[in-house]
């Protein structure tokens, strides 16, 4: 009678996986598959091929990718440190309720992304932007051309707006698993806080850095909605061309563009499996 209760329970638990499975299955594993399989096919023909990859090497797919690689590793990176110094005061704040408000504050940011986030900067720093006009109006001083919204500086600064307020959710949890035991036996070996927190801090929160950058990375690479509205076809990046290829009417190729999607999928592949090897060493970290 035990062991068959046992059984029940453990055909129960798996049954409430159906449905997510069912879903990843449908939306995630199958278009990659087809994906996949498409990126091998010769446009025209329907033939197997490996021309589309080859094709890869043309001068316009390789810059295409250098600049989406610098584009996320510079988001991340910005991301990363000034949302540990963001993420750090908001877990020194001595108020709770401030605290909860700028967690809860942090979540929005980051969800607010795409288009509506690049529409917000065209009114703000756009040509005819808010802060365009008051600078020329008032302080006599022309943004334009210094600086511009619809460049690949102007792009850093929108992917920096929602990157750093996902790097502090990650990095708050890094942050509690630093025990207050820990600062109270330094200082009682006469260490002050920036021996403690170069010889202990840090490297404690390492794994949680880079696993916070791999994240930000992978975050910023797949990004499309805010690229597209901000630049379009003045800088070239991956998930541009991949549109381009998919449902342009000029240079449409669908087996090149499925195969630049699947080269970006290795990328993010990586990026998110570096990610789950930092995030467990940083998991250790804070239970010991």
């Amino acid at each position: 009678m035990p062991n068959r209760k046992h059984k029940s329970d453990s055909v129960s638990d798996w049954a409430g996986f159906i449905p997510f499975l069912l879903f990843c299955l449908t939306f995630e594993i199958i278009p990659i598959l087809f994906l996949a399989r498409g990126s091998f096919l010769q446009k025209g023909t329907g033939q197997f091929t490996l021309l589309n990859y080859v094709n890869l090497q043309h001068p316009l797919y390789i810059r295409s990718f250098i600049n989406s690689i610098k584009l996320s590793g510079m988001t991340a990176l910005v991301g990363v440190i000034l949302g540990t110094l963001i993420g750090y005061a908001i877990y020194r704040w001595p108020s709770e309720r401030m605290r909860e408000f700028l967690i809860t504050l942090s979540d929005v940011t980051t969800n607010f992304a795409g288009a509506p986030l690049a529409f917000a900067f065209v009114v703000i720093l756009g040509l005819n932007g808010v802060i365009t006009q008051f600078l020329a109006q008032y302080l006599n001083y022309e943004l334009y051309p210094d600086f511009s919204i619809y460049s690949f500086s102007g792009l850093i600064l929108a992917y920096v707006y929602f990157q750093l307020p996902l790097m502090v959710l990650l990095i708050l949890p890094a942050f509690a698993g630093i025990k207050k035991e820990w600062q109270e036996s330094a200082q009682s070996l006469a260490a002050n806080d920036f021996q403690f927190w170069w010889h202990i801090g840090i490297p404690v929160l390492v794994p949680s850095l880079i696993a916070g950058f791999t994240l930000l990375f992978a975050n910023a690479f797949g990004a499309y909605a805010t690229a597209y509205t901000l630049v379009q076809a003045k800088l070239s990046l991956v998930t541009l061309q991949i549109g381009y290829m998919i449902a342009g009417e000029v240079r449409a190729d669908q087996g090149i563009g499925m195969a630049m999607a699947v080269v970006s999928l290795i990328i993010m592949g990586l990026s998110i499996g570096a990610y789950q090897i930092a995030a467990s060493r940083a998991r250790r970290w804070s239970k010991r």
